[in-house]
């Protein structure tokens, strides 16, 4: 049993590889191993392209060992799946294949899977274990299985405060508040998920641009709260670098509902939803219909409080930095499981769970 946990450790890691580049599918990872020994290696590694099982199996046939799959065991962190989408059965590739055995990590919630890649499996003669590394294979991929069983997106609560607890002056221009390595950190932290999302007070005072600078990786879509469609056109989050989306009470975009077709769609789209006590339900909810299933929320403090108040969040990420300022604005109070704290250069960053 060792080494099972020791091949699909292997596997997940992987799968960590396409973080940032596969969502709205999971990051996926299939290390094929035959007499203690891995033979093929793959992961999932873009949106549309083919899944791990694939490159797993492509790897091992380069390597010389096609001969050896029908003796072989393959370790894949998800379901393999049953349906045909963009790519072909996963289930039917490693059945062509005559594989031994299948050991997964996670069972597929996504309803078109969802144990039928199972059955699929041992109705064809594998043999097939599940549940190895079950934890670690849901907390990796925690944004696609909120968005499968809780049909919203998931939500993370950034914010940088100042020592004394203000996020800002209450006027003016935005306080540099973290270093520069920390800066660094948001612009990583950007690139592994969907959308990034700031209410019409921050995008009026401080015109953010909202993208990829001091990381490599994909610019998020930007998503910007404006009920009444207010804010001036010559905003950065206007400027048709990368998908907008702007939630208000007036109007509506019809947008395709493929990631791929939607990134190329007009730059800036509408989404509307309806005045009311479940405002952000019915933006989540609009989001995960378009198929963005994790969104980084970087303020104002209302916003991140409403968020709060609504208990529609996962993860909190705070910045205390090293200046004060006396007076201003106040940071939000942080709620939920304390998960752990660091120093970057100044800075204390503090994470909690919702639990």
């Amino acid at each position: 049993m060792e080494t099972d946990f020791q091949w699909m450790r292997r596997a997940l890691q992987l799968a960590e590889h396409g973080r940032g580049n596969v969502s709205p599918n999971p990051m996926v990872g299939c290390v094929i191993v035959h007499n203690d020994t891995i033979i093929g290696e793959g992961w999932h590694r873009q949106y549309g392209g083919p899944h791990a099982e694939v490159w797993a199996i492509e790897d091992a046939e380069q390597k010389g060992n096609a001969a050896l799959l029908p003796e072989a065991t393959a370790f894949v962190t998800l379901e393999p799946c049953s349906h045909t989408g963009k790519t072909p059965p996963c289930a039917d590739l490693l059945i062509s294949k005559r594989l031994k055995k299948v050991v997964i990590c996670n069972s597929d919630p996504n309803p078109l899977v969802s144990g039928r890649g199972v059955r699929k499996l041992r109705e064809a003669a594998i043999e097939v274990e599940t549940g190895i590394l079950e934890q670690e294979g849901l907390a990796l991929n925690k944004r696609f299985f909120t968005a499968m069983t809780e049909r919203r997106p998931y939500i993370i609560l950034k914010w940088a405060e100042t020592a004394d607890g203000f996020i800002g002056h209450s006027e003016g221009p935005p306080v540099p508040i973290s270093g520069m390595l920390s800066n660094m950190r948001v612009h990583k932290w950007r690139t592994e998920e969907d959308a990034i999302l700031v209410g019409y007070k921050t995008a009026l005072a401080d015109n953010p641009r909202l993208n990829v600078r001091h990381w490599a990786g994909n610019n998020p879509v930007r998503i910007v709260l404006d009920r009444y469609l207010q804010l001036p056109a010559n905003l950065n989050l206007f400027d048709g670098s990368q998908p907008s989306v702007v939630v208000n009470f007036l109007e509506e975009t019809v947008l395709p509902t493929d990631p791929e077709r939607y990134a190329q769609a007009n730059a800036v789209s509408y989404l509307k939803i309806n005045s009311g006590d479940d405002e952000i339900r019915q933006m989540l909810n609009g989001l995960w219909q378009r198929k963005i299933h994790s969104v980084f929320v970087e303020g104002g403090t209302t916003v991140i409080n409403a968020f709060l108040q609504s208990g529609l969040w996962d993860e909190i990420r705070r910045c205390q930095g090293a200046i004060s300022i006396g007076k201003g604005t106040p940071a939000p109070s942080p709620k939920g499981i304390y998960v752990h704290a660091e120093k970057v250069e100044n800075d204390l960053w503090t994470y909690y769970s919702k639990g």
